[in-house]
Formats: structure tokens, sequence, C-alpha cells
């Protein structure tokens, strides 16, 4: 969820489609506000994944299981988009509005050298410290995983369905913690759907819910016309930045920066109900 300058939100996939795209999906399903809150939209996102609450009554399928699916893009935000027990610290905007978002709660007891400058960083907007909320994107097309959410699109499959796998990582120095590595997409392709090396596992039950894309140019009066079975894992996990930073030296993604958020959704009337 992408869209070129505002290709920051949930999405940097979904917010960054083609100029031609982006057009269509303006023109087709321009949002209608009533008072503060657009209407006739699905289920919205992000989300607080604790409050279960939910009205939105626009119903669809849950997408398969990302082993049936195949992933499309891969990418992450500065700060939490979503918000948990785990990563409930409101990170401020700053004067030009940009941050906003959550931070892990165990980013406050972190050690000097944890804390400190790596010798390279290669990912724009991103220092030890930080909290990231990463999303694999998966779709229902036949397609390789590339750039945006261009990549999760063909011209035989227009209309596929949506599943983002997320996690929440605290960003320290420290080889010993989680590398991006274990979970980048090196061309595997397990019973003819491409994959990541894996998704991690100890880091809770991930809560499911039906919601949408995320990209910055998306709010509560703006909403977003995509469907998506998300799946958010409830814990933070410590992610080693010089593996991060790796993976943004080159990536098929072409990503090389931390995406911004869009604000939490939090009008009953713009969620899903979590059973």
């Amino acid at each position: 969820m992408q869209c070129n300058s505002v290709y920051a939100g949930i999405f940097l996939a979904f917010s960054s489609l083609s100029a031609t795209q982006a057009a269509a999906e303006s023109t087709a399903a321009a949002p209608t506000a009533s008072g503060t809150t657009c209407v006739g939209f699905g289920p919205q996102t992000p989300r607080d994944i604790d409050n279960l609450a939910g009205s939105n009554k626009t119903q669809f399928s849950f997408a398969p299981s990302h082993t049936e699916m195949n992933l499309c893009n891969l990418h992450f935000h500065v700060n939490a988009e979503h918000k948990a027990q785990d990563f409930s610290i409101l990170a401020k905007a700053d004067e030009h509005g940009h941050g906003g978002g959550y931070q892990c709660a165990m980013g406050q007891s972190l050690t000097e050298t944890e804390l400190k400058a790596p010798e390279k960083n290669t990912c724009e907007g991103l220092k030890p410290g930080d909290t990231i909320e990463v999303h694999w994107v998966y779709t229902s097309c036949a397609v390789k995983p590339g750039k945006t959410l261009g990549a999760c699109f063909s011209e035989s499959c227009k209309s596929p369905n949506f599943r983002v796998e997320s996690q929440v990582f605290l960003v320290v120095n420290d080889p010993s913690a989680m590398q991006f590595s274990h979970f980048n997409y090196e061309g595997a392709v397990i019973n003819g759907y491409h994959q990541p090396n894996a998704l991690p596992t100890t880091t809770g039950k991930p809560v499911e819910f039906l919601g949408s894309t995320t990209g910055t140019e998306f709010s509560s009066t703006q909403c977003s016309p995509y469907q998506v079975s998300w799946s958010v894992r409830p814990h933070c996990a410590k992610l080693d930045i010089n593996s991060l930073n790796h993976w943004c030296e080159h990536n098929v993604f072409e990503e090389h920066h931390a995406h911004g958020v869009r604000p939490l959704v939090t009008e009953p009337a713009l969620l899903s109900e979590i059973k």
C-alpha cells in the first residue's frame, strides 16, 4: 500500500500505484464524507488490535493463508501503524506533520551499545532505538515480488485478494538480535508460490481481521477502497539494524527508506469486529 509521494502508509506497497492505476482508483472510488467520517467503504486499517470492537457492515471473505498466495511486496514503516500493549507509546509528529504511530515499550530500557550508531546506515530515516512495522504483502495474482503495490497486480488479475503479515520490531545495534535476512525474499518458490525465507513465529499468535491498505493519503475522511486480510503479531522483537541496512542496500522491492504511518483508525463504523 503505497502511492508514490504518499507511498508511505501501511502500505508502502499499496499506496504506490502507477499514475494510471491511481487515477483509475480515484475516479472509481472517490470517498463521500458524512461529518468527519467517510461512508460507503469497507473496514479500515490501522487499528488497536487489543480492541476487538467494530461495527462496519461491509463483509468480505478472509484471503487464503499466506502459504497459498504470492509475496508481492515487502516494506517497513517508521513507528508502528497498529497499536497493542507491547507497542502503545505514542510517537509525536514533528512540525511538518511527519511521524506519529507507536513505539515499543521495551525501547525505554536499551543499553548504550544497542543505541550506538552503526558504521554504515543505508536505510534512510532509521536509527537504533526506532520502532518499525514490517509488512509482507501477499496477492492472489500469479506475479513475482517487486516494487510497490503495482507488483501485486497483472493485466489478467486486476482485482486480487490481499493479505498482509505484520511484525513490529525495535531496531538495535546488536548482531545477536533477530536478523532481517531470516525474513527476506531470496527467490524461494514453495508449492508454486513466491515466499519469504520465513515469518516471525515467536512474537505471539497473530491477530487476524479484515481491513484496508494504509497509505498516508488515507484517513478517516479519505478512506482506502482496498479490501485486505490482516495478520498482526502482538509482541515486539529486537532486530539488528546492520541486517536491515544490508537489505536496504539491495532488494528486489527497491526499498531503501522507512515509510510514514497512517493515523490510527478509531471510529467503530470504520472497523471490523475481531472475532
